[in-house]
């Protein structure tokens, strides 16, 4: 990717989030916007942190993005990342190869609205590399191919490809949304997977999610 395209796309974010700061027009999703599987209430959120084990985070000797195979076939000739960008997608157009070739994304995570499937990333809400460090490690391939293909539970997202990429491997301690209205949701969608996939959590990362939560 060019330097020009990165920067005029990163111009582009500033530009929503300003937006959202000026009008309150991109506060929140369109009416029409699909979404990940609803996460778990604040106060089951609460419940399920409570139980989580608490540990300080693993290693990441030996750790792949190949250990967790994706994007796998999920039907016909599209693949987890088409299906995901079609369910959070308006008006996804789609070639007979499954790409999306025209429709519009809305980023939850920070406001912006794409019309280029280019410029949207799928996110693993818990990335990839921290559920290596929580557990994930002493899966099986299988397993990890689940994890990382999870389209039962809101793991997976459609979001602006810089803002995921600025998120990188960090669990709620490091990161969190850039829009503040989201982070509640964030932090209900991050714990209902741990939960769901048994991971663990270190103290920083669930004092951050306490946080969050008691704040819904």
């Amino acid at each position: 990717m060019s330097a020009v395209r990165v920067y005029a796309r990163r111009i582009a974010v500033l530009a929503a989030s300003a937006a959202v700061t000026a009008t309150g027009l991109l506060a929140t999703a369109p009416a029409a916007q699909a979404a990940p599987p609803t996460p778990v209430s604040a106060a089951t959120a609460r419940t399920y942190l409570s139980s989580l084990t608490v540990k300080a985070e693993g290693s990441s000797t030996g750790y792949s993005r190949d250990l967790f195979p994706h994007w796998i076939t999920q039907s016909g000739a599209c693949n987890t990342r088409e299906v995901v960008l079609k369910r959070d997608g308006v008006n996804v157009v789609t070639d007979s190869n499954c790409a999306a070739v025209s429709g519009s994304w809305f980023s939850e995570y920070d406001g912006a609205t794409w019309t280029l499937a280019s410029d949207i990333d799928i996110d693993h809400v818990i990335p990839l590399a921290e559920a290596w460090r929580s557990g994930a490690n002493s899966w099986t391939t299988s397993q990890r191919q689940s994890f990382a293909n999870d389209l039962t539970r809101p793991q997976l997202i459609a979001v602006t490809d810089n803002v995921n990429q600025s998120k990188g491997d960090q669990d709620p301690a490091e990161w969190l949304p850039p829009r503040t209205s989201y982070r509640c949701t964030y932090a209900r969608m991050w714990v209902h997977v741990k939960y769901h996939w048994n991971l663990s959590v270190d103290s920083a990362e669930k004092s951050a999610l306490q946080s969050v939560l008691n704040g819904c």
